[in-house]
Parts: C-alpha cells; structure tokens; sequence
C-alpha cells in the first residue's frame, strides 16, 4: 500500500474546511437574494428597500471573493433592481 504523505492528509482537511465555509457564504447569499425575491413578488415595498441594498452588497461580496462570477453577479443585481425600479416608479 501506498504511504500517504502529511501534505495530502493536511490539504484534504483544507479543503473539507473550505467547502464548508464556501457553502455557508453561498447559503446566506441565496438566503439574501431571496428575501429581496419574495418581498417584490408580494409588492411589499417596504421590505424590498431594506434587503436590496443588503443583497446587492452581498452579491459584489461574493463576486469579489470568488464565490460566484462577476457577470452572474452582475446580472442579478441588474435583474433585482429592474424587478424594484418598475415596482416602485409611477404607473404611466
């Protein structure tokens, strides 16, 4: 049998600590997408001018650290911001 060395024991812990933590990040960004999601589908107003700002932050978090892409971030910012822009602008 094969001997295993150290650095692949070390790097397999490494990298069971970092799937972990890059779930977590991912569940909460999914979790701050969604309450912006919710809010405008049910056209609470309200509710939507306190989360966007939190997951638009959320989201160039993410893109910055690597966790998801920049176009993919960019493009749901875009998309949640249209999605409250034509909520909240006047009917015309």
């Amino acid at each position: 049998m094969a001997k295993v060395h150290l650095s692949v024991k070390k790097r397999a812990r490494q990298n069971m600590v970092r799937r972990q933590h890059k779930s977590q990040q991912r569940s909460a960004l999914r979790t701050a997408v969604k309450k912006v999601t919710v809010a405008l589908e049910a056209g609470n107003l309200e509710a939507a001018t306190v989360e966007l700002p939190q997951a638009v932050r959320a989201l160039g978090k993410a893109a910055s650290k690597g966790l998801i892409h920049r176009n993919q971030a960019s493009r749901k910012i875009s998309r949640l911001t249209r999605h409250f822009n034509a909520l909240t602008a006047p009917n015309a």
